[in-house]
């Protein structure tokens, strides 16, 4: 136990005599370790919150398509729907007696650069996301009136809007739009909770809002006479021809397989039905190899800061002959003193860790609301898990390993000293 309290002793005596030099050491290497923490944290993260972005449906139908289309237009509101779903498909479908729920989903319109999504009522009762929260309201209510209109929560913040507010959406899905509904003004009824997941970034009507808004459009322009003022539209009842997308849950789930085969080959119009976490997973797959890059380059990083850390040590290593000949003469053993270069290597890898753990958590906790604005990717502060753990812990194990060669080094040196001064230790 002494001998060990010595070696501790000795070894943080050297470091701190080597403060300045070695300062930049480890800032080097906890700045690579930051990295390659931070890389590993924000995989597992992103992956949480892309895999959670809808949970609790079953099925996914749209029209004839690849999985990841429909996936990327109806959960992530990316691209567009290559054609439309009619609305006798979408009523039988909804009447088969292995559907629970379904929930249409038309598409097409946009509000400054956020997708309108017209629905109704059971999409803020049945979609969920996370490990299966609902949605729920922050403020108002789900929309009632035919002009009524729910705000994610990210639109509601970007362009601060409260309830009552009035706003004018846009015809087509673009940034940029020079057709607007003018004449049919929308009033915010209510606004979502947060979710950090795509439905912040979203407003939402109603199924028959989306119709009464294009009733006289054609081609995608408004004809003169034919369109409706807010009080005729408000005086009639409208049904959808057409939605862009279906979301199912199933009373039984065991029968997914079957419904998504018999969908495939609707008799009625050509179908596609896709299981939302199958695609998440072949999404994923196709974004992990970029992600895996990433944690390669950082190891790569973490492994030339070790090597530096290496070479510094050697090159000071010419202004320790003094300290080792007064190590040697009191009586310490060589195989002590090579010790020490693999403790203090040890030593300062165990600070650049602590360090880059106090980093991360503040570049986390600055850079979180930043993601949720423009990405609508939550990632919080939580304990590492064992994966992450294993990564920090290798870092200490591997500086260990490359200081081997400058101890063993020093372990020859000292024994030359030993045998010149006829020291049998």
């Amino acid at each position: 136990m002494s001998k060990l309290r010595l070696t501790l002793s000795l070894a943080t005596a050297s470091l701190w005599y080597r403060r300045r030099v070695l300062a930049m050491v480890c800032l080097t290497l906890t700045l690579s370790v930051t990295l390659l923490l931070g890389i590993q944290y924000l995989r597992t993260e992103v992956r949480q919150s892309f895999t959670s972005t809808i949970s609790g449906t079953d099925l996914i139908v749209g029209a004839r398509s690849g999985q990841l289309n429909l996936l990327l237009y109806t959960v992530f509101h990316i691209g567009n729907a290559t054609n439309n779903i009619r609305w006798s498909s979408f009523k039988h479908i909804e009447d088969d007696p292995r559907v629970n729920w379904a929930v249409p989903i038309s598409l097409g319109d946009s509000y400054q650069g956020y997708r309108v999504v017209g629905t109704n009522g059971r999409f803020l009762e049945r979609f969920q996301h996370g490990n299966d929260q609902p949605l729920k309201l922050a403020q108002g209510q789900w929309f009632s009136q035919l002009f009524d209109i729910t705000l994610g929560a990210e639109v509601a913040r970007q362009l601060q809007h409260q309830l009552g507010d009035q706003i004018v959406l846009s015809h087509g899905g673009g940034r940029t739009s020079f057709s607007n509904h003018a004449d049919l003004p929308f009033r915010v009824s209510g606004i979502l909770q947060a979710t950090g997941t795509p439905i912040d970034q979203a407003v939402y009507i109603s199924l028959e809002a989306m119709e009464a808004m294009h009733v006289g459009w054609e081609s995608g322009v408004a004809i003169p006479g034919r369109t409706l003022s807010a009080s005729s539209a408000e005086a009639r009842s409208f049904t959808p021809d057409a939605i862009t997308a279906i979301l199912l849950g199933l009373k039984n789930p065991i029968m997914t397989f079957q419904l998504q085969r018999e969908l495939s080959q609707f008799p009625g119009e050509p179908l596609s039905a896709i299981l939302p976490g199958v695609a998440l997973s072949e999404l994923w797959r196709m974004m992990g190899q970029f992600e895996q890059v990433l944690l390669g380059i950082s190891v790569f990083v973490v492994a030339t800061s070790l090597i530096g850390l290496i070479a510094v040590l050697l090159t000071i290593q010419s202004q320790r002959h003094r300290e080792v000949a007064i190590l040697r003469a009191v009586g310490t053993p060589p195989s002590l003193i090579a010790g020490l270069y693999s403790l203090e290597c040890v030593l300062l890898a165990l600070a650049s860790c602590s360090f880059s753990l106090f980093i991360g958590a503040a570049l986390i906790a600055s850079l979180s609301p930043w993601l949720l604005t423009h990405y609508g990717i939550h990632i919080g502060l939580r304990a590492l898990n064992p994966d992450e753990w294993l990564l920090l812990s290798m870092v200490p194990v591997v500086a260990f390993a490359v200081s081997l060669a400058p101890a063993w080094h020093h372990w020859r040196k000292s024994r030359t000293l030993s045998f010149g001064n006829n020291n049998p230790n």
